[in-house]
């Protein structure tokens, strides 16, 4: 089983850890009869993971807890899987993992008490269509008479490439983070659909932003056009800057067709105009719009670090800026 790669787990992660987001998931993607009997309460996310390390490396897992109409807790399990192919296996990880949760809940438990359900729901976003069968006794290769008697328990499946781009959900958030994870698998990405993309975030600068590094870094077919098309639209009134921005995070990955040649032009034209120093206050005002968007005031020890950086670190903690948790970290 291939390694889940980080800009999946960083981004899926960002994206459902809004309470308001995964409700519209839980509420638009699990079984009608199910969603239906939830509460008006938003999901609460549990902490933590009853994961062996083995499947850590290759799942993003999402433990919600949900009240139901009736005020009973209840416990929804979204596994996020990022292969490009299906996996008839993952129902095998699904039943590890609820094993490993229900014995967690059963230490929890007093005296008569009975386990909370939990419910799987899985979140494909490959390029093939899913076609795995969503029972765990999908896995045994036995009579048909004998299935009534084996373990069984059936799965959500949620196949974002079988879902039209407008249908993935009616809260914009949900909706764009879903689309972006559309794109990466699909041949040709037209700057209309990453137009579709920005716009769906424009409310959600910070998610907006992991959005377009994570398709960067994700997208093979992603190109200038692309980025500009997703700027204008998440971004109005500073698409230029934002565009340059993930523009360098992109030479830096090799990505621009014409790299070395850019690059040699743009010395060029710096020298016979004279305007480096100009160019690197420019990023370094670039840099302090950013931080005062992400984290407010900019204290004074950021100002001094910035006055002494060169270009190439300006750059580096430019790239920082959008996965730091906190100031300090963009500056390591």
């Amino acid at each position: 089983m291939r390694d889940i790669a980080q800009p999946h787990d960083r981004f899926l992660k960002l994206l459902l850890s809004a309470p308001e987001t995964a409700g519209a998931l839980l509420r638009e993607r699990l079984p009608r009869e199910i969603a239906a009997s939830l509460s008006e309460e938003p999901p609460r996310l549990v902490e933590g993971s009853f994961l062996d390390g083995e499947f850590r490396q290759h799942l993003t897992d999402r433990l919600f807890q949900v009240t139901t109409r009736s005020g009973k807790p209840a416990y929804v399990y979204a596994l996020v899987e990022h292969k490009s192919h299906p996996d008839p296996w993952v129902a095998f990880q699904l039943a590890r993992y609820m094993v490993r949760l229900m014995e967690q809940m059963k230490r929890e438990l007093g005296e008569g008490e009975l386990l909370p359900p939990i419910v799987p729901l899985v979140v494909y976003h490959g390029r093939e269509e899913w076609g795995v069968v969503p029972r765990f006794s999908a896995l045994f290769d036995t009579e048909e008479s004998w299935c009534p008697h084996l373990m069984d328990f059936p799965f959500s499946v949620v196949d974002l490439g079988r879902i039209e781009d407008g249908d993935l959900s009616r809260d914009d958030r949900l909706r764009g983070g879903f689309l972006a994870l559309k794109c990466v698998f699909r041949r040709e990405i037209s700057p209309e659909r990453i137009a579709a993309v920005g716009r769906a975030l424009q409310q959600d600068r910070e998610l907006a932003q992991r959005a377009l590094f994570y398709l960067i870094q994700t997208c093979k077919e992603l190109d200038m056009t692309g980025i500009r098309a997703f700027s204008e639209e998440a971004f109005p009134g500073e698409a230029e800057q934002y565009a340059s921005l993930f523009a360098r995070e992109m030479i830096d990955k090799g990505r621009l067709e014409g790299l070395e040649e850019g690059r040699q032009e743009g010395r060029q034209e710096g020298r016979q105009e004279g305007r480096q120093e100009g160019l690197l206050e420019g990023e370094k005002r670039s840099l302090l719009r950013l931080i005062q968007r992400r984290f407010g005031d900019v204290p004074p020890w950021v100002r001094a670090k910035m006055d002494a950086a060169d270009g190439e670190t300006l750059e580096r903690w430019t790239g920082n800026i959008l996965d730091a948790e906190s100031l300090q970290a963009v500056f390591q």
